[in-house]
């Protein structure tokens, strides 16, 4: 009896799990909204993904390029 109540909370628990993430994955793209002032939207949102990544992948290595600073102690 145990065991069947076991395998109901697990089951029960990827049912939910499933539902949760099918839910996360509809949202992820979220549509451009025109601004109420009129102004241009930012560049962000009208860029595309390659874009995106190549600007990130950018900013990391130039944060990988400056040197870390050590604490008084370590030198």
């Amino acid at each position: 009896m145990i065991r069947i109540f076991g395998l109901l909370g697990l089951v029960l628990a990827l049912v939910i799990v499933g539902l949760l993430l099918r839910k996360q994955l509809g949202t992820t793209v979220a549509p451009a909204l025109p601004s109420a002032t009129g102004q241009a939207a930012p560049a962000a949102a009208t860029s595309n993904p390659r874009q995106v990544q190549e600007q990130f992948k950018q900013s990391l290595d130039a944060a990988m390029q400056q040197p870390r600073a050590l604490p008084d102690e370590a030198k």
